[in-house]
């Protein structure tokens, strides 16, 4: 999977490694004392796992979107907890930042799975 996004646009690579990676596993060890730090790493791993799967299966292609299906309930529950953790504090700032990012890719990732089930199923890049 890492490889795959070597090749690709450099846009991609960073939103990945920085930004994604930055807020689901860096940021959480910063909170681990809440239960929404706990929550957004197991969530963030299990996709991960769930990536490296679909890439090994199909390659690097748009279903790889399926890889963040977790984060549907993970932002559902996050919205849960929302009032307990307010904006003006760290973990509310990075809650917020987890909602709105992964919510962000979400939407990306709806429209690349969408492309490959109506046949755009070619890899995206590759070595």
């Amino acid at each position: 999977f890492v490889l795959g996004l070597l090749h690709g646009p450099r846009w991609i690579f960073l939103w990945v490694l920085v930004v994604l990676m930055g807020v689901n596993m860096v940021a959480p060890l910063a909170f681990w004392g809440t239960l929404e730090a706990k929550v957004v790493l197991v969530t963030f791993m299990m996709g991960g796992m769930l990536m490296m799967a679909l890439t090994a299966r199909f390659g690097f292609t748009r279903i790889l979107g399926l890889g963040h299906i977790f984060w549907i309930p993970l932002i559902i529950f996050l919205f849960t907890r929302w009032g307990l953790h307010p904006a003006d504090t760290p973990v509310g700032i990075w809650l917020r930042a987890v909602i709105l990012i992964n919510g962000a890719s979400l939407e990306m990732d709806g429209i690349d799975v969408f492309r490959y089930a109506r046949g755009e199923r070619e890899v995206t890049v590759g070595p």
